[in-house]
């Protein structure tokens, strides 16, 4: 793939929690900003990536232990599941480990960290994402009290009056945000890999794999949390590979509305529009049952994000 990619990714987060922190509350800065790890985002197209039967190395996979109880698998373990190797430790030759590494499509796309029976590879993914921070300034916490249908056991007493109560949870969502996250696509990266013979590359392929993904996967990962979390705008510019441009959320702003809330790109447009000679093409998604657009990209393609059609 003769190109790089630049974009933003918008993410919606209606009465959920799209990336907590350990507090059960939605990731902040220390001045209050919330936003939303890259991790956040990864995750769901890992998960969707591994539902279609995809190879994907770096995700959470349990097995039962010796003493019965369920723990997650090692790296070691989940490498000899996905690549079918009996035992890692045999493998003598790092060639074959790293061409194993290239084919998982998370590590095809992120990259990834492999410190194992002295292996040791880091390899620098080709797709990088920023922070995605918050652009509704409104935003406010909600925790929820939840009656569970049970006592607590560990608390049976005659004299516990707790021990007759069910206990409570809670749960902790945001009314309302709306995360945009940057990200660039360096085909380049894998250059030297090329050379050692363990891959092909990024390819044109590669990147239509993460395309498909990155407009639907928030939407299709519903968990209790995260129901209600939805792809609401994405912005992919084509430009030559050796074009270079800035963070694009820094140029976006959100409004708002009673009806429709506004996201407002004519920031970006005005960057793109005046090195077009150098950019190849450019597509922008979003959601116009809730958003209107405001661009002014030339030559841009427009698409509805839920239905895929040109508007």
């Amino acid at each position: 793939m003769d190109k790089r990619v630049y974009g933003v990714l918008g993410i919606s987060s209606i009465m959920a929690n799209w990336n907590a922190d350990f507090t059960g509350y939605p990731k902040s800065t220390q001045n209050g900003d919330v936003y939303g790890s890259d991790k956040a985002l990864k995750y769901p197209m890992k998960k969707m990536w591994n539902d279609e039967g995809k190879k994907v190395l770096y995700i959470k996979s349990m097995k039962f232990s010796a003493d019965g109880s369920l723990v997650p698998k090692t790296l070691k373990e989940r490498y000899e599941e996905i690549f079918a190797v009996k035992d890692l430790k045999d493998t003598k030759e790092s060639k074959e480990v790293l061409s194993n590494l290239m084919t998982a499509v998370d590590v095809k796309n992120f990259g990834a960290t492999f410190a194992e029976s002295k292996n040791n590879f880091s390899i620098t993914g080709a797709v990088q994402f920023g922070q995605g921070f918050n652009k509704y300034e409104d935003t406010t916490a909600e925790e929820q009290q939840i009656l569970s249908p049970f006592r607590d056991g560990s608390k049976d007493s005659e004299k516990d009056s707790e021990a007759k109560n069910s206990t409570l949870g809670t749960k902790i969502t945001s009314d309302e945000a709306h995360y945009f996250y940057p990200f660039v696509i360096n085909s380049m990266a894998y250059k030297e890999f090329v050379q050692l013979g363990v891959t092909d590359g990024y390819t044109e392929e590669d990147y239509q794999n993460f395309k498909r993904t990155a407009l639907v996967s928030a939407t299709s990962y519903a968990t209790n949390a995260k129901e209600g979390c939805e792809n609401e705008f994405a912005l992919f510019v084509e430009t030559e590979s050796d074009m270079y441009l800035p963070n694009l959320t820094e140029y976006i702003t959100f409004e708002k509305g009673d009806k429709l809330n506004t996201i407002d790109i004519s920031e970006v447009a005005s960057i793109i529009n005046a090195v077009k000679d150098r950019v190849k093409s450019v597509e922008v998604y979003y959601n116009p049952y809730t958003t209107n657009l405001v661009s002014g990209i030339e030559d841009e393609k427009v698409f509805n994000i839920i239905t895929l059609k040109e508007v």
